[in-house]
């Protein structure tokens, strides 16, 4: 083949795996996303429902990039913060949108045992804990794309092979990260982890949202919350359980009803509030564990309509309300985020499960699976 033709041939396909693929209601579209730092190619993969719903993700941390949802009028807004390129993200230490593991939020001391035997992993908190995996957790690595297609429920799959002491966790384990979205728009991230030999998972997505839209001037906390959880475990100052499950009546974490988040948010007569400087907790979801994705959350933003309803089959999910945020990051719309810019809702094991028996178990074993999925289901109100 001449070196024209072959130009042409190379042209055609980059041309082919830009464009959108349509095979039913929602198509999906794959282009660059940038390179990181150290040069590794980061994909986008765009998931289109004809509702004009759509989500984002790239390659880099397995990431939630964008999740774009027409309000009560049809106008369209993203409502999850992040970045424009996959520079951002590897240059932020923000975990937005990411999948992380191998153990979601923090780990007491960054210490545990299993079998008998002591595990050391790095204090990246502050250097009291081991937080979202560690220094290079599973939210800093370009994950591989094993399958993606379109059609009633168009989907993208994504793979990572996580070695054997990586960040000083044992075994190697192969993880999954799944993200379908629906015609009806309902993006579901479904979680997947196998091990040769015993260690401990917990995934997540880290995805912070505001429902009035991401960069909206007035932040996130105007947004009105309601969680399915009449108890939460209470931290200490490191923000490590102490073991305790609090009912929520009569306290600041009381969402059993719809409430507007920044309510109650600076009641420094609670200590919990002041130690987490707002709301930073995990809750016990009513049911436990289930085996399927049940309503656990709902966010709603009142003057646009636009509300997330959260499903899932986990035990527990992490309430953060972006109070870390301190204007140091500029986002996807261009404007600084700030605290309270985005809120939370991370369904998950407890944090420090490892070292506290009497929440449950984090172990995976050879032969065994670990699942979580989570379904963000969106609509706009009349």
């Amino acid at each position: 083949m001449s070196l024209g033709l072959r130009a042409a041939a190379l042209a055609s396909v980059a041309v082919l795996a830009a464009a959108p693929v349509s095979a039913g209601a929602v198509e999906l579209a794959r282009k660059p996303f940038g390179r990181t730092p150290d040069g590794a190619a980061v994909e986008a993969i765009t998931l289109t429902a004809r509702n004009g719903v759509s989500a984002t993700v790239i390659t880099y941390g397995a990431t939630l990039q964008a999740l774009v949802v027409p309000d009560r009028a049809g106008k369209p807004a993203d409502v999850v913060l992040g970045f424009s390129d996959a520079e951002g993200y590897a240059k932020a230490a923000s975990y937005f949108g990411a999948t992380i593991g191998r153990y979601a939020n923090r780990i007491g001391g960054g210490r545990f045992s299993l079998d008998g035997k002591s595990y050391q992993l790095a204090r990246n908190d502050h250097d009291l804990a081991a937080l979202h995996g560690g220094k290079k957790g599973w939210d800093k690595v370009v994950w591989q794309v094993t399958d993606a297609s379109a059609g009633p429920v168009a989907s993208v799959r994504m793979s990572y092979v996580s070695p054997d002491g990586e960040e000083g966790y044992p075994g190697k384990v192969t993880a999954t990260a799944t993200y379908a979205l629906s015609e009806a728009g309902e993006l579901t991230i479904t979680y997947g982890a196998t091990t040769d030999r015993p260690t401990i998972i917990s995934m997540t997505n880290h995805a912070l949202f505001n429902m009035a839209g991401e960069g909206a001037p007035g932040g996130a906390l105007g947004n009105v919350l309601t969680i399915e959880g009449d108890r939460y475990t209470p931290v200490d100052a490191a923000l490590i359980p102490t073991g305790e499950l609090t009912p929520v009546a009569g306290t600041p974490f009381d969402f059993r009803r719809p409430r507007v988040v920044a309510e109650r948010i600076r009641e420094a007569s609670d200590p919990q509030i002041v130690l987490g400087r707002g709301y930073d907790h995990n809750y016990v979801l009513n049911g436990g564990k289930t085996a399927k994705p049940r309503l656990i959350a709902r966010l709603a933003d009142p003057a646009s309509g636009r509300t997330l309803e959260v499903l899932s089959d986990q035990p527990g999910v992490q309430f953060y309300a972006g109070n870390f945020l301190d204007g140091t990051l500029v986002g996807k719309s261009g404007r600084a985020y700030r605290q309270g810019d985005g809120i939370a809702l991370e369904p998950q094991i407890f944090p420090d499960t490892p070292n506290k028996p009497a929440f449950g178990s984090a172990r995976l074993a050879p032969g065994q699976t670990y699942t979580n999925t989570m379904v963000f289901r969106v609509s706009a109100g009349r």
